[in-house]
């Protein structure tokens, strides 16, 4: 285990006494995987009126929902007037049982969902995994072998509180891609209005505008963070890309744009609105 990750264990446990003194938060972002979700969280931690989790990816409502709510409340501050507090968990929008477990304990809450083209934001997720060396097929015999190697994985996140989903979560690389069928659980638990998505190549393309526009929806005054830096490539990892990196053939993204794209005509149809997306 990392040592920053043991740290963070360690730093939890210490807090756990103040448990009850401490918020539980005012939103979540959601969602979804390689769309962004790193840097935002980075950028609204930064905010004067915010405080964030002591780490990024507090996975309660997935994979650490049998914790209990003292270890959740831990990762928080302590209760301050007019400062709101957040964690950014990418697998809450994968998990079947996260958005009724927030809903529950959060009803309040808002949601942030980041939503990046379904073909590309799966092939990040497999050069991501590339280099953290938990992949070692192409992508394409990935796609093929997808059905197997997450099979009854879903069906098991409804029955065990503390099933870790570990195939799912890492080669889920079309059934991340189902928006329509992930997004709407927390369309049905939370007011739309307390929903916000964002589409992840507008934040790509202009990180400032969407940064504003979701501290708009937070209520929250303007600020500046110190720069609008991509912090998804921050680690050092086991495996180095370089130039000789796979590429995503156009046969393959076509296979799975054809796959995808009535989940991503359904999504539009939940939000009303266009993504441009030009998957098939």
């Amino acid at each position: 285990m990392p040592a920053r990750r043991r740290l963070a264990r360690w730093w939890v446990t210490a807090r756990r006494p103040t448990s009850f003194l401490r918020d539980l938060p005012d939103f979540l972002i959601v969602g979804a995987q390689r769309c962004g979700t790193s840097s935002l969280y980075r950028y609204l931690g930064q905010h004067p009126s915010i405080t964030p989790s002591i780490r990024k990816e507090v996975e309660f409502f997935s994979i650490r929902y049998s914790e209990g709510i003292d270890w959740y409340k831990s990762h928080f501050p302590v209760r301050r007037r007019r400062c709101l507090t957040f964690e950014a968990t990418p697998d809450y929008l994968l998990h079947p049982l996260a958005a009724k477990r927030a809903a529950e304990l959060i009803p309040d809450a808002r949601i942030v969902v980041m939503l990046r083209d379904p073909v590309s934001r799966a092939f990040s997720q497999y050069l991501h995994n590339l280099r953290l060396g938990h992949e070692d097929l192409s992508f394409p015999e990935a796609l093929e072998a997808e059905g197997t190697r997450i099979a009854g994985e879903l069906e098991k996140c409804r029955v065990d509180a503390a099933f870790k989903a570990i195939s799912l979560r890492r080669h889920g690389y079309m059934e991340r891609g189902k928006y329509d069928v992930h997004l709407l659980p927390w369309l049905e638990h939370y007011p739309r209005e307390r929903i916000h998505v964002v589409r992840s190549e507008d934040f790509f393309v202009s990180p400032e505008g969407v940064y504003n526009e979701v501290v708009d929806f937070l209520g929250l005054p303007p600020f500046q963070p110190s720069e609008f830096r991509n912090y998804s490539l921050r680690r050092a990892t086991p495996v180095t890309l370089d130039e000789k990196a796979p590429k995503l053939g156009p046969d393959t993204a076509d296979r799975l744009g054809q796959r995808l794209e009535p989940h991503c005509r359904r999504v539009e149809e939940l939000l009303g609105r266009d993504f441009g997306w030009q998957l098939a």
